[in-house]
């Protein structure tokens, strides 16, 4: 195992820009670049739209479709999508 020393936040910066670690790289190590935040809002968008998926199949076919309301002496037949005389 090799043996590394740590950078110290006073010593120069390990990138060759020449200034100190604490005001150059330092503040960098834990941030999310450009290209993490996207794939993070893609993993979002995905996520919300199998969440709104799953609930709208949860409460069932809440959507009426074509009226169904008959005339009286009729029922409505939903094998056939319209009014049939009793």
């Amino acid at each position: 195992m090799a043996n590394e020393t740590k950078i110290g936040r006073n010593d120069r910066c390990h990138c060759g820009s020449g200034r100190k670690y604490k005001n150059c790289c330092q503040g960098k190590a834990g941030r999310m670049g450009p290209v993490g935040w996207t794939g993070a809002l893609a993993i979002l968008a995905v996520a919300v739209f199998v969440a709104v998926s799953l609930l709208s199949q949860s409460q069932g076919d809440s959507d009426p479709g074509p009226d169904t309301s008959c005339p009286p002496g009729q029922v409505w037949s939903a094998a056939h999508g319209h009014c049939h005389s009793t």
